[in-house]
């Protein structure tokens, strides 16, 4: 018997400022692994989180 898929998904945030932003403290963008429902969030995931190439606080959103 096969199990079926779970309600919650691993998905990666990927800081917004790293990914447009060519002038930054170091080379690489930060990435976040969590968790997420995927019946009460249908829609992308954005959380602030810290980055630390931009060494603040930014959006992250999530990525395929």
């Amino acid at each position: 018997m096969a199990k079926s898929k779970g309600v919650r998904i691993i998905v990666t945030l990927e800081c917004t400022e790293c990914r447009t932003n060519p002038e930054k403290r170091t080379p690489g963008v930060s990435r976040y692994t969590t968790t997420k429902n995927r019946r009460n969030t249908t829609n992308r995931l954005e959380l602030k989180k810290f980055c630390p190439n931009c060494n603040r606080h930014n959006v992250h959103k999530e990525i395929k």
